[in-house]
């Protein structure tokens, strides 16, 4: 019985997030900080938990350096640093470059001061050891079910001091700001859901299709189906959740957004996009000509019928001497692509971490001319901006595809972009989501940088019974 006891009360233990330590007055904001970024970092300490939904380019990596040392210096406990694949030697490089140190740890060993890892090597390390942690492109944190977003919840809920830093905190739908929320400690997903959203019947749902929808809808499953559109916002909900949202993050796009701060030091160069519809050499079988694809499974089998067209065709537009990058979405794609184009190195799933990161690192500095690689592996963080030339097909994750461009075409970047946008005749229907989600996604960052300055918090309710161990136990 005690056994049981003990392992109940440590259940609930480790479900509980540790009291709301509010920030402190910064001690250290250095000159290397343009004014915008002072502005965020100082904001972000006095909340002492918080997130900064900035661009690719406005110099996230240094504000998290800055708000890192200020915790290291105030609690006298060391800060760590959660990122991306390969981002964690970038980040080590942009700390010299700073006059930041940061110590990079695989095995969870460190001295103390600012330590970085990766996301996949969270597992060894000790939430009690650290007085601050920063989550480095937190969009991660998306999926509420997900196995990542639920063990970094965990480990921050044990840690005094927060920072969450991304350019695309949801991507795919608001209700996924929910997932930064609870790993700040604030509303949890179920709760924000259960104050501003109210769930969309099937009869609403019905009422609301378009032909379209429907027609798309008889080729997907009833699970699928059932997780789409299931949540829209209260009516009189507007206003109060992007307030109560702006109360913990905030959000630009420019310098401006702001306040009075100039933009002229961050303007980003032309983007020239040119789309490209591959005709396939046969017809799908049974079909006289290509009719567009509904579902994964018919996305899935348009894409790999057509895998020697499209490497034709990216070898074609690669053909240069010039640093490229290929954002492919198959493993036989991306072996296509490397194979047909001179000069290419593959960064892969089955590749060790340590492979991975030096073909990543070996391309930043230009050791390698073209990259091919998966958005999931590489297209978060990293700084490539010695690039100019980004080649990607259309995909249903709008971030996915924001974030694999934003890789060269950002503050920083010198040169016009070349960008070379993919689609088979039969993804039309993708193309359209990733329209829509981008436009989602540019009124999600409005919505926030409009009611900025008038934040509100919101409480959860808190049961103030204590908890029993029911006697069957």
């Amino acid at each position: 019985m005690n056994n049981r006891n003990g392992d109940y009360a440590a259940f609930l233990e480790r479900k509980q997030q540790r009291g709301a330590d509010l920030g402190f007055e910064p001690i250290w904001i250095p000159d290397f900080l343009y004014d915008f970024q002072q502005h965020l970092v100082e904001w972000a300490l006095r909340k002492g938990r918080a997130a900064i939904f900035a661009d690719c380019g406005l110099g996230k990596t240094p504000m998290q350096l800055v708000w890192a040392e200020n915790v290291v210096r105030v609690t006298n406990k060391p800060v760590l640093i959660i990122a991306p694949l390969a981002v964690s030697q970038q980040t080590v490089r942009e700390g010299e470059k700073f006059g930041v140190q940061v110590t990079r740890s695989k095995d969870g060993g460190h001295n103390g001061g600012i330590v970085i890892t990766n996301y996949e090597r969270l597992h060894h390390f000790n939430p009690d050891d650290f007085a601050g942690a920063v989550g480095e492109e937190s969009s991660i944190l998306k999926h509420w079910s997900g196995k990542r977003q639920k063990e970094v919840t965990r480990f921050l809920s044990k840690i005094s001091y927060r920072l969450l830093c991304t350019a695309t905190p949801a991507p795919n739908d608001v209700v996924e700001l929910g997932t930064s929320s609870e790993a700040l400690g604030g509303l949890t997903h179920s709760a924000m859901l259960e104050k501003f959203f109210r769930q969309i019947s099937d009869d609403e749902k019905k009422r609301r299709a378009t032909s379209s929808d429907i027609i798309h809808s008889k080729r997907l499953s009833w699970r699928v189906i059932q997780s789409m559109g299931q949540w829209a916002m209260k009516a009189h909900a507007y206003e109060p959740f992007w307030k109560w949202v702006s109360a913990w993050a905030k959000a630009c796009r420019k310098p401006s957004d702001l306040g009075s701060y100039d933009d002229s030091r961050f303007v980003l160069p032309p983007l020239n996009r040119t789309d490209h519809i591959v005709t396939p050499r046969n017809a799908p079988p049974g079909y006289l000509f290509t009719i567009p694809a509904f579902g994964l499974n018919q996305e899935r089998a348009e894409r790999r019928r057509t895998i020697s067209e499209r490497a034709e065709l990216v070898a074609e537009l690669t053909d240069h001497n010039d640093s490229a990058v290929v954002w492919c979405q198959l493993n036989d794609e991306a072996d296509a692509m490397t194979e047909a184009i001179d000069g290419a190195v593959q960064v892969k799933g089955t590749q060790s971490i340590d492979a991975k990161e030096e073909l990543l690192t070996a391309f930043i500095e230009g050791e390698e001319r073209v990259l091919v690689t998966k958005a999931k592996i590489a297209g978060l963080g990293l700084n490539m901006q010695h690039c100019n030339h980004v080649v990607t097909f259309v995909d249903h994750s709008y971030e996915k595809f924001y974030q694999s461009i934003r890789r060269c075409w950002r503050f920083g970047q010198k040169r016009p972009v070349r960008l070379d946008v993919i689609a088979t005749e039969g993804e039309i229907n993708v193309k359209r989501n990733m329209d829509r989600k981008q436009k989602l996604a540019e009124q999600m960052f409005e919505s926030i940088v409009a009611f900025m300055n008038e934040s509100q918090d919101v409480a959860e309710k808190v049961a103030t019974k204590k908890a029993e161990v029911p006697k069957w136990l």
